[in-house]
């Protein structure tokens, strides 16, 4: 894919993702409507290029423990960060709000499944 196409897809894919999310989890409330898709699938694509991998690396040790289930907390984690930046940044009346840990896991899961089938397509 081109150099400015992919990055143009990577928001539209982490912007449907999002949709994805919160029309499967029940728990996941946001707020803003298209403007919510758009910087979440921006702010997502970001944290999934450079936050990450770093924490791929970091915990490499106990993804190869578990055989690779740490991969969920590491979504799980993203997750957080994500709905944490949306509210402390402030962007007018875009948030992001998780009823439960289980919706964080549950969310985690599905963020996993579908990021691993859109590499297939950005590649």
């Amino acid at each position: 894919m081109g150099f400015i196409l992919s990055p143009i897809v990577n928001i539209a894919i982490n912007g449907g993702v999002l949709y994805l999310l919160t029309y499967i989890v029940d728990g996941i409330l946001y707020t803003g409507g298209v403007k919510f898709f758009i910087l979440g699938g921006l702010v997502l694509g970001l944290l999934n290029w450079i936050v990450k991998p770093l924490l791929k690396i970091i915990a490499l040790p106990f993804t190869f423990l578990t055989g690779g289930l740490f991969l969920i907390v590491i979504n799980v984690v993203i997750l957080w960060v994500l709905s944490y930046f949306l509210a402390v940044a402030e962007f007018g009346d875009v948030t992001l709000a998780f009823s439960s840990w289980t919706d964080y896991v549950i969310g985690a899961i599905v963020l996993g499944v579908i990021n691993w089938t859109s590499s297939f397509i950005t590649k």
